[in-house]
């Protein structure tokens, strides 16, 4: 498959452990058992109820807001160095980044992550939204590893990050302000940030609005050396086509008639604020409004080019500029009310935007087509890509409150999620447009609309057989239907301009199931619990945005219905694809120890995954689609521990192993340039075969940190805190080592940060990466598309590179 049809692919488809050691206490409801003053305690509502942690018996993690603010975690990219099984990788402002977990990922990775991925419900307090809103004025982070089919919907196939918010206090005024500055080693700018919580009871014991706002600006430090001064004029290789094998070299005069650099392209514009107001009428009756708004902008990709020209390990060789300016909304409103004593009703009704502009260099993709275009001498392309996603969601659920050996939950959930994309591909001033007639240099332009709508009801059930032993059954009965249509034109080759002036190709596709889950637990005492989890997950397949092919095709000499010419539809198997699902069984503990001195975790998980949701590309006209590619199995184990040997000192640690690879083999399924490195391209899919490690995450990964806390006076300490984390190798595709792919090497970094505290403000020195480790986290395409074409070198094979060395200084006041 060619970078055109992964491009195509994106934008028509785009534990028990950390929980105890790196969460403080919670400020969620108060559960029966626990008191709000224990230091020891931590309140969870992964069950949709709230419990204590060591209540709490299935596979989640928790980090406070406490934890979130010593190790400044703030957004979801951050999370993954603090939670064993959980893997992102920080591809740069310009997107949410690329979750996996527990190794449920099989497309290849990427160097600009996603905005979209129906695998991991990621969640703003009740809303399901997968996007990066800031961490400010939260109250914990939740994290459940494993199928979450039974409880949660839209993408619990692997897991759900639930982001759980401060609410608005009806009994007093609060405020804080945070600020930071910080410098970053291979920049040329400060970084700095700063936030504001306002909390505002305007009707004491009854209305209270809560305001959180912030803004950050990193500078970025990847830089851009070799783009093009006049797009389409000037020479993006100055001195002349190359011969393979040969040195690759700019001179001096080439580069001041045609090209110019930009420092630190990948910076963080981000503005972020939460809006609350909360009315109750007591303990019976409670309402929250909430509307939040993000923007986030960006100037380039967090990637090198991995040498060519002569290019660094923090600069990239595009031609043109890659800017991203994304915005996100979201409204919504909870109720929780008491039902007759008997149950509680939550209800959620929720409205989100996101819409995403962004521009990329194109000129490689059209050049490993190779369309000839490179003729030209200053041929160049870029491409700009609009899409915007809407979402209506709601969900009822009871929950029983009336007491007793039996509890349960009941509920119903309805989502409709609205898609829309704009995508258009720019020749400047070359030869074969007709700028009378095609007067922006149009070479490809394509739409995508769909909707897909999801209703579910589900429901679980809790049995006390023992007061310290508990079985829980539940089920959930889902059913969706998705539509989509969308057109592609050539311009170039005189199609119409706009895409909306084709017919609509497309297609509708439904489908309904159940998917169930059995969780145990036992506690030999109040301090070491024995659980057992068995649970699915799922997620909904639809159809893709391509035309059936006529049969037999045009210009098909051979009869075999594949020409791989310009004809852009699906045979009948790529018309639409189906739902894939997951099969959890876990066995965990945990424990405290030495009078709570010592806490420690431990799990061991298998998951089975069937019709594995895969990115592919039809086979007449390079399209993207999406397939269903076989079976794949993942195991490991997760741990985690802390110990407090005295009072003044905490010493925490995480290890997790995951080992995730393909059950079966598939044919046809991961795209080669082959033989390697030579133009015309010769597409071969090759087969992914049984044991293939799943690309996207680590076999191996960890935390080790200690802090050290000194008293001085009544409200003052000084603390000290430093902490090391470890990410394993990870492969970039399935089949790695046949396929062109790339093992990335494993790194460790570390981070350290000394605090002065009193009741009312702080002040920190603080430092991450303090060794500068340069390490390569994702990539872009495979290393088959590395080559010279008619004399041009290609540069979209790219490396995204972890954050250099960051030390700064940050104070926060409350009052």
């Amino acid at each position: 498959m060619s970078y055109r049809a992964r491009l195509r692919t994106g934008l028509l488809s785009a534990t028990m452990f950390t929980s105890a050691m790196l969460a403080t206490p919670a400020l969620a409801q108060e559960p029966q058992g626990a008191s709000a003053d224990d230091d020891s305690v931590i309140v969870v509502t992964g069950t949709r109820r709230s419990t204590t942690i060591m209540e709490t018996p299935i596979n989640i993690s928790a980090v406070g807001s406490a934890e979130l603010d010593k190790l400044r975690i703030q957004d979801v990219r951050d999370l993954a160095d603090f939670t064993p099984g959980l893997t992102i990788s920080d591809t740069g402002p310009g997107t949410t980044g690329a979750i996996v977990l527990r190794g449920l990922a099989a497309s290849d990775v990427s160097s600009t992550g996603s905005n979209y991925d129906s695998a991991v419900g990621v969640y703003l307090g009740e809303v399901p939204l997968y996007y990066d809103f800031k961490l400010l004025d939260v109250d914990r982070v939740e994290t459940l590893l494993g199928p979450q089919g039974t409880l949660y919907g839209l993408g619990t196939l692997a897991g759900a990050i639930r982001n759980i918010p401060n609410r608005p206090n009806v009994d007093a005024f609060e405020g804080s302000v945070h600020a930071s500055t910080y410098v970053k080693d291979h920049s040329g700018k400060i970084g700095y940030q700063a936030d504001a919580v306002i909390n505002i009871p305007i009707l004491r014991d009854n209305i209270a609005f809560r305001s959180v706002v912030g803004y950050y600006f990193d500078p970025g430090f990847i830089d851009y050396p070799l783009l093009i001064q006049t797009p389409g004029v000037s020479l993006p290789q100055p001195d002349g086509f190359i011969t393979p094998g040969e040195p690759e070299t700019i001179s001096d005069a080439g580069y001041a008639a045609n090209l110019k650099s930009a420092k630190d392209l990948n910076f963080e514009k981000t503005i972020t604020t939460r809006n609350q107001l909360l009315f109750t009428t007591g303990p019976d009756f409670t309402g929250v409004l909430t509307y939040a708004f993000q923007r986030t902008k960006t100037g380039g990709a967090q990637t090198n080019s991995a040498g060519v020209f002569g290019t660094g390990k923090y600069e990239n060789a595009s031609r043109f500029v890659e800017p991203v300016n994304r915005r996100a909304h979201l409204l919504s409103l909870e109720i929780n009310a008491s039902v007759f004593d008997f149950a509680d009703l939550v209800a959620t009704t929720a409205y989100t935007k996101v819409k995403t502009d962004s521009m990329r260099d194109n000129t490689d993709l059209l050049l490993d087509l190779d369309y000839d275009y490179e003729l030209f001498p200053a041929f160049s392309s870029w491409n700009s890509s609009s899409t915007q996603r809407k979402q209506y969601n709601q969900e009822i659920r009871f929950v029983s409150t009336h007491g007793g050996p039996f509890s349960w939950v009941l509920g119903g959930f309805h989502n409709e999620n609205s898609y829309q994309s704009d995508y258009a591909e720019r020749i400047p001033n070359h030869p074969w447009a007709d700028p009378a007639t095609n007067p922006e240099y149009l070479e490809y332009v394509s739409y995508i609309t769909s909707k897909v709508k999801e209703t579910a009801f589900f429901g679980e059930g809790t049995f006390k057989i023992m007061p310290d032993w508990q079985v829980t059954g539940g089920a959930r009965y889902f059913k969706y239907s998705s539509k989509i249509a969308g057109a592609q034109t050539l311009p170039i080759l005189g199609d119409p301009l706009s895409p909306y002036d084709l017919p609509a190709r497309g297609g509708k596709a439904g489908k309904s199931g159940w998917v169930w889950k059995f969780n145990t637990s036992y506690n030999f005492t109040p301090d070491l619990m024995l659980y057992a989890t068995y649970s699915k997950g799922y997620r909904i397949g639809g159809p893709n945005s391509v035309a059936p092919c006529p049969n037999p095709l045009p210009n098909d000499p051979d009869g075999d219905n594949v020409n791989n010419t310009q004809i852009i539809c699906g045979l009948p198997f790529e018309i639409q694809y189906g739902p894939d699902e997951t099969k959890n069984i876990e066995v965990g503990i945990r424990t405290q120890l030495f009078n709570r001195k010592l806490t420690f975790n431990f799990n061991v998980f298998q998951i089975d995954w069937d019709g594995i949701q895969v990115a592919s590309a039809t086979l007449n006209g390079i399209a993207g689609i999406t397939v269903n590619g076989g079976t794949a199995r993942s195991k490991g184990f997760e741990t985690s521990f802390q110990l407090r040997p005295i009072a003044e000192l905490m010493i925490q640690g995480t290890y997790a192993y995951t080992d995730a690879a393909l059950t079966q083999d598939v044919a046809g399924i991961i795209p080669v340039n082959s033989p390697a490195q030579t133009y015309p391209t010769a597409p071969v899919n090759l087969p992914a075969l049984s044991g293939d490690r799943l690309p996207g995450s680590t076999k191996n990964s960890g935390s080790l940190g200690a802090t050290y806390t000194m008293p001085l006076g009544d409200d003052a300490s000084l603390s000290a805190n430093w902490t090391a984390t470890y990410r394993g190798n990870i492969v970039t595709r399935l089949g790695w080592d046949r396929a062109y792919g790339d093992k990335l090497p494993g790194y460790v970094m570390h981070r350290a940060s000394l605090t002065y505290d009193t009741d009312r403000y702080s002040l920190s020195l603080f430092a991450n990466n303090i060794f500068d480790k340069y390490a390569v986290v994702s990539v872009a395409n495979d290393r088959s598309r590395i080559g010279v074409n008619d004399g041009v070198r290609l540069r979209y094979y790219q490396q995204t590179v972890a954050s250099p060395r960051t030390f700064g200084i940050e104070g926060r006041f409350k009052y």
